[in-house]
């Protein structure tokens, strides 16, 4: 079933839609996407296949470029982009309109037909190739905000894992100055690294998780914890 029904008109927007279509279906799976090039079987009559796929969508994404306003077929009770917007409101599914390009505007009432001038009150998103990462990553996170079922599988957020429990910190060949954990008054030499290593001078303080060290460290040097810092200590 998919979840996101994207309406596009040729030649008004269709590198748009194809772009678009691209990350999202990267992003939530292709099987959430619906796209008319892509989403319709060869041979399957298209009229009933789309006007299908807005029922079932949870979103339309209605691309609007430079040109859409103006285009006569908008004017026609026959013209599949009005058809499926007109069909996305009458079955109550939000329909978000996406302006193609910097200098896109959003679309007076008087400017479209009576059946299309509820998406004029209609909140936008803007897509310009100029700016394609950060626009492509504000549609997918507003979807996914929007439908709970494309959260569920939003491939962004499950890539953001949690901070491990236990920390691992590793120095190899070190030569000069390194510094690590908690130092308070007169420190000493440690010779078990292929030659002394000196975990710094006197009367040296430092923050919780840090070692001072000096001199060669040729067998490198390891240090695990087994929690994590304090929330607070992050709080500064």
């Amino acid at each position: 079933m998919p979840d996101v029904f994207i309406n596009y008109r040729t030649g008004d927007g269709e590198q748009a839609a194809a772009t678009i279509e691209e990350a999202l279906s990267a992003r939530f799976g292709k099987d959430r996407i619906y796209f008319a090039s892509k989403s319709i079987p060869p041979g399957t009559p298209f009229d009933g296949h789309l006007i299908h796929g807005v029922r079932r969508s949870g979103v339309l994404l209605a691309l609007i470029g430079p040109g859409w306003t103006g285009h006569a077929a908008l004017r026609s009770d026959g013209d599949w982009v009005r058809r499926e917007i007109q069909e996305a409101f009458l079955c109550d599914i939000r329909v978000i309109p996406v302006l193609v390009g910097r200098r896109t505007e959003r679309p007076a009432k008087d400017e479209l037909p009576v059946p299309l001038r509820k998406l004029t009150d209609c909140q936008s998103l803007r897509y310009d190739h100029q700016n394609k990462e950060y626009d492509l990553k504000q549609i997918g996170d507003t979807l996914a905000r929007l439908v709970p079922e494309l959260a569920a599988v939003d491939r962004e957020a499950h890539t953001e894992l949690p901070p491990s429990a236990t920390h691992h910190n590793t120095a190899g060949d070190t030569y000069g100055t390194g510094v690590q954990g908690t130092v308070n008054g007169d420190v000493s030499t440690v010779r078990e690294a292929h030659g002394p290593v000196h975990i710094g001078p006197s009367n040296v303080r430092m923050g919780d998780g840090g070692n001072y060290f000096q001199g060669g460290v040729e067998g490198g040097f390891r240090q695990n914890f087994d929690r994590s810092r304090p929330e607070e200590d992050d709080e500064r």
